[in-house]
């Protein structure tokens, strides 16, 4: 993990602006760019967020059911299971 010497204050609302520098690096200029917040003992992490699918983590050829991204391979895969089943 590299520091980059940049200190921000928290606003009154828990807000923090990241900055510009920081944005563009991980392409995080587009309004409504995603991060995801993990916290590991004192720290925080803030990532680029990337929709995945939730069985194989595949980020590719996704395609969104009630809120769930699943990729195509395991929609296919799935499929031929519930065939079997039935």
């Amino acid at each position: 993990m590299k520091s980059t010497g940049i200190v921000r204050r928290i606003d009154k609302m828990g807000r923090i602006v990241l900055p510009m520098e920081t944005r563009t690096l991980l392409n995080l200029n587009e309004e409504g760019a995603a991060v995801e917040i993990y916290t590991e003992n004192d720290m925080m992490i803030l990532k680029k967020y990337v929709p995945s699918c939730l069985f194989c983590s595949n980020t590719e050829n996704l395609i969104e059911y009630h809120g769930v991204k699943i990729c195509e391979n395991c929609i296919n895969t799935l499929s031929e299971k519930s065939k079997e089943i039935l």
